[in-house]
């Protein structure tokens, strides 16, 4: 199931799932949940004062897994890496932190806490013009990091993020 947050200019996606590893030789499948920052793109207003808005979550600046592989079972944190500074959507290598496998909510929390170093990683050229999306991001880190964990809870219970049939 896909969740998403927009915060003006920018949106956060939190997604539960299961990924199917191409070369077993390299650690099998993993499981668990993805949470990209990306740039809500602006759009043409149509109709009315009361029409729905199209609402666009385009382009991924970051992205985190908390993954765990499918083998050691849940609670294992031992895929847990994230993306810093994607580029064209493409996340590029994987970068695994200690302080993410320890404590991977809190990471979270201070990773969104301040979205600057994320912007600029990602080569946003004006990060001033996100400050505003920025603080209402941070506003709202409580309910966030509740989502992550509600769905990584679900994810290891077994209900979300089931292989395909």
């Amino acid at each position: 199931m896909l969740r998403a947050f927009c915060f003006a200019s920018l949106g956060l996606t939190v997604e539960d799932l299961y990924l199917i590893d191409p070369d077993p030789e390299r650690g099998g499948h993993e499981r668990g949940v993805r949470v990209e920052l990306r740039v809500v793109d602006p759009q043409p207003w149509r109709g009315s004062p009361n029409t729905s808005q199209r609402i666009v979550l385009d382009q991924a600046l970051w992205r985190a897994d908390f993954l765990e592989s499918v083998a050691g079972g849940p609670g294992t944190k031992d895929r847990m890496h994230h993306h810093p500074g994607m580029h064209d959507n493409r996340p590029g290598r994987r970068v695994y932190a200690p302080d993410l496998t320890d404590d991977p909510m809190a990471w979270l929390e201070k990773q969104l806490g301040d979205l600057t170093p994320l912007l600029e990683a990602a080569d946003v050229p004006n990060t001033a013009e996100h400050q505003k999306a920025g603080a209402v991001l941070r506003d709202n880190l409580a309910e966030i990091v509740a989502t992550v964990t509600t769905v990584l809870g679900e994810v290891r219970a077994g209900t979300l993020a089931r292989p395909p049939a």
